[in-house]
């Protein structure tokens, strides 16, 4: 009888364990929260792609290339986009140069300045497109 007793709570230990390994490797994966911020009025709006304007999730980033030299304050950076327009262009997407708004191919690309501030944050601000900017590709 002893046995038996032991086999049942050896078997509620295990269910007990499995439970809570199961809950725990639930709550590490990544959800689909989009990217926020608070903007200068103090409201939270959502971070957008500069190119497709289509909001990001915090799994998702930009494609972009940096030139050098890295530890300037201004640096010239090229966007590409965002996973839902670089380097394919989903349904219903339209990339549009934030500047000049002209309709981007899959191989136009933003022009913008990073500035790395003092704070160790960073700022891009869009120039414009290799069109308006008639950068030759």
């Amino acid at each position: 009888m002893v046995y038996f007793f032991m086999f049942v709570g050896v078997l509620l230990i295990l269910t007990v364990l499995s439970v809570v390994v199961k809950l725990s490797m639930d709550s590490k994966k990544p959800k689909n929260e989009f990217r926020t911020q608070k903007g200068e009025d103090g409201q939270v709006e959502f971070i957008k792609c500069p190119v497709c304007n289509t909001p990001l999730t915090k799994t998702e980033n930009l494609h972009s290339r940096v030139f050098r030299p890295m530890n300037t304050p201004d640096q010239r950076m090229m966007v590409q986009g965002c996973p839902h327009c670089y380097p394919e262009i989903q349904p219903g997407v339209r990339r549009v140069c934030p500047v000049c708004r002209a309709s981007l191919s899959k191989d136009d690309e933003l022009v913008a300045r990073l500035f790395n501030r003092s704070d160790k944050k960073k700022h891009v601000m869009i120039v414009g497109c290799s069109i308006c900017m008639k950068i030759k590709k």
